[in-house]
């Protein structure tokens, strides 16, 4: 069976991203749990010791911070948030620290914003960096930098900061710890039942999700399964498992059916598709602005690989500068691409429906021939 097969494969991931949420590391009352968080690391402990080399992303810094400022609810303005995330992000790293330490595991802090990865250079800074880490032997544990982040550039929750993790270092497998056994649908008696293997992840996948997340936390069930799809397009099988079961990361590498898989895509439609940079395109940037295309440049982007040319723009909506990122839409308001202008919007506007050499006999000869060039281009699959 595909799914007894696609299980038995995890038994062979050498790189394993392991996203810890909030729920499963904080008490009811808000305080940390300290013995759940030593039996996660005593089990992350133990992959390293099969010669696995693992990623941990970690919530529960702003929960840790409320602790120490005697707070019990969790404020709702962004600064008293950031002033928790402050105070508390040493002390869980410190908290991770001593565990470690005690298993003979030495770890590494790196704390992220979405512009970080957004950015070409730091982007790329920050793969050799983790890359570096786990060549030492070193655990990074990653968290977004809530103390910086503000709503344009927050990834929104640590479930996508952990699928975009995974893509950045090419993980072989990401496992999403939440407070229950994976995904549950409901069955057409109306019964709760967990999915233990899912193939993809549809409109009619989400309808079954309940909640977003808790007072201590930010994703839910929907949070996990968008993450896990982009992980999984990206070629690298997720587990969506309940870390408050006792040795739940051995099981889940020795190909035990605990929680929910979602396996790769298949390698013609990840790696071989969506190069490193046309990952970075797709799934570390915010459009800026939307491009509609007529019915020749849509079957040139689709059907033939080609670039897009300013002949066959019709509309430019949105205000972006050379390099950004724009949706690219057909004339039915379908988007079918994405990709790195060259141009800003106003230039598309007095550009659009002119051929090439009419551009540089404008603009001239240096100025380039396409609005957005293939390499920056990439096609939803």
């Amino acid at each position: 069976m595909p799914h007894l097969t696609a299980r038995k494969k995890l038994a062979s991931s050498r790189r394993v991203v392991v996203k810890i949420g909030s729920r499963v590391l904080v008490q009811r009352n808000g305080r940390p749990d300290t013995r759940r968080m030593a039996a996660l690391v005593d089990g992350i402990a133990a992959l390293r010791r099969e010669g696995r080399e693992v990623i941990v992303v970690s919530s529960g810094a702003i929960a840790c911070g409320l602790q120490a400022l005697g707070m019990k609810k969790k404020p709702e303005d962004l600064p008293t948030l950031q002033m928790a995330a402050a105070v508390g992000q040493s002390r869980l790293m410190a908290a991770y620290d001593k565990l470690f330490t005690r298993k003979k595991c030495r770890i590494g802090q790196v704390l992220l914003t979405h512009d970080d990865l957004e950015h070409r250079r730091r982007h790329l800074n920050a793969r050799n960096t983790m890359l570096k880490l786990l060549e030492h032997g070193v655990i990074p544990v990653v968290n977004e930098n809530d103390v910086v982040s503000v709503d344009e550039i927050k990834f929104g929750d640590n479930d996508a900061l952990a699928s975009r993790t995974a893509m950045l270092v090419e993980a072989d497998l990401l496992v999403l710890l939440t407070t229950v056994n994976g995904f549950h649908a409901t069955d057409a008696k109306g019964r709760r039942r967990r999915v233990p293997f899912l193939a993809d992840v549809t409109a009619d996948t989400l309808s079954h999700t309940k909640g977003k997340g808790s007072e201590f936390s930010t994703g839910g069930m929907a949070s996990k399964l968008t993450s896990a799809a982009e992980a999984a397009r990206m070629g690298t099988p997720v587990v969506i498992a309940n870390g408050r079961q006792d040795g739940v990361l051995q099981k889940i590498v020795s190909g035990a059916a605990v929680g929910t898989l979602i396996p790769a895509a298949g390698s013609a439609e990840t790696n071989g598709t969506l190069n490193h940079r046309r990952r970075w395109v797709a799934f570390f940037h915010h459009a800026q602005g939307q491009i509609t295309v007529d019915d020749g440049a849509r079957d040139a982007l689709l059907k033939r690989g080609k670039s897009l040319l300013p002949v066959g723009i019709r509309a430019v909506a949105g205000d972006f500068s050379p390099g950004d990122l724009v949706d690219i839409h057909d004339l039915a308001a379908k988007r079918i691409a994405q990709g790195l202008t060259e141009y800003s919007s106003a230039e598309i506007r007095l550009l659009k429906g002119l051929k090439t050499d009419k551009i540089r006999e404008l603009l001239g000869n240096e100025a380039p021939g396409e609005v957005i060039h293939r390499d920056n281009l990439v096609v939803p699959t």
